[in-house]
């Protein structure tokens, strides 16, 4: 594999300082990508305004800067990919691929989150949410919706986006782009051919697959995704452990997962590189930052790294 077939990204949202499970998944997109001789992005999810503090891109790519994960090319800020996200949307929603919703959430809730199609045959007029259709289930084949991909981490992972997702948001009813549609598009636009990130959002891979299909379909570069179990994804995928806290809890801002300590930056990546299973030698510990991730790309190893869901991250990092 060449730097011209292996594109991987980080995308980081700027709701804070980088903590020891954000930079786990850094490091492993870095390591892989450079491992392979691959060429490494970085993107700043900048499309949920309530949720993103001032000042915090800034931190997040000195940060990057300061553990010697430099990016190649230019920066990718979605705030300016705004006209993009509402192209794909017109597009499915003239294939009729999908449609405006007015559910309240509590309606949704009542169905266990798992939207029932409610509002596909209805007009919706004022403040919708738009929903990307799924295929229904079939008796008389294996459903339409099961999707199903080999992850370089984790496995084997099946889903039946019927029957355990339903129809899903793509553009909020605040008018905010989803995640799940930013990301496909963006993916798209930036040719992304491997994707390493956290396993908690393995169960969204299944969404972003279908949702791949339905745009390179209206491309014409795929037959539409009807008609046939969707089994494959155009891009590879790897899901790393989640690092939690000691109350089992995801490391993230809304849990007061401490910020990365500046000054500590070896330190870190031996931390990091010992959870992901690479065995660093002891003596790496306080080498450079250059001679570390030397010593990283050159050793990286997928097959190390444990196949978990979720691992207590360092109590002192």
């Amino acid at each position: 594999m060449t730097s011209a077939t292996y594109i991987g990204r980080f995308a980081p949202s700027p709701t804070g300082p980088l903590h020891f499970g954000s930079l786990v998944c850094a490091l492993a997109s870095f390591l892989d990508a450079r491992h392979q001789a691959g060429r490494w992005l970085v993107r700043i999810e900048d499309i949920d305004p309530p949720r993103e503090i001032s000042g915090a891109t800034t931190t997040i790519l000195r940060q990057l800067s300061d553990h010697g994960l430099t990016w190649d090319g230019e920066l990718l800020y979605q705030s300016t990919r705004t006209e993009a996200y509402r192209e794909a949307i017109a597009a499915l929603q003239s294939a009729h691929l999908a449609y405006s919703c007015d559910c309240p959430r509590q309606r949704i809730n009542s169905l266990g989150g798992i939207y029932d199609g409610y509002c596909r045959q209805r007009t919706v007029i004022e403040n919708p949410a738009i929903r990307l259709q799924v295929p229904s289930e079939s008796k008389a084949r294996e459903p339409e919706a099961t999707i199903k991909f080999d992850d370089l981490i984790m496995g084997h992972y099946i889903q039946n986006l019927c029957s355990e997702i339903g129809d899903f948001i793509i553009q909020r009813r605040d008018q905010l782009f989803s995640y799940q549609l930013a990301v496909v598009v963006d993916d798209r636009f930036q040719n992304i051919s491997h994707i390493i990130r956290g396993a908690d959002l393995i169960d969204s891979t299944p969404r972003q697959i279908y949702l791949q299909e339905c745009l390179e379909s209206l491309s014409g570069k795929h037959p539409a995704p009807t008609g046939s179990p969707l089994t494959s994804s155009p891009l590879t995928y790897g899901h790393l452990p989640m690092a939690i806290n000691a109350e089992g809890q995801k490391l993230s801002k809304q849990n007061h997962a401490a910020a990365l300590v500046a000054g500590k930056e070896s330190q870190n990546l031996w931390l990091a590189l010992q959870w992901l299973g690479q065995q660093p030698p002891d003596q790496l510990k306080n080498e450079s930052i250059s001679r570390i991730l030397d010593w990283a790309i050159s050793n990286w190893s997928l097959n190390a790294i444990p196949k978990q869901l979720a691992m207590p991250a360092p109590s002192h990092y």
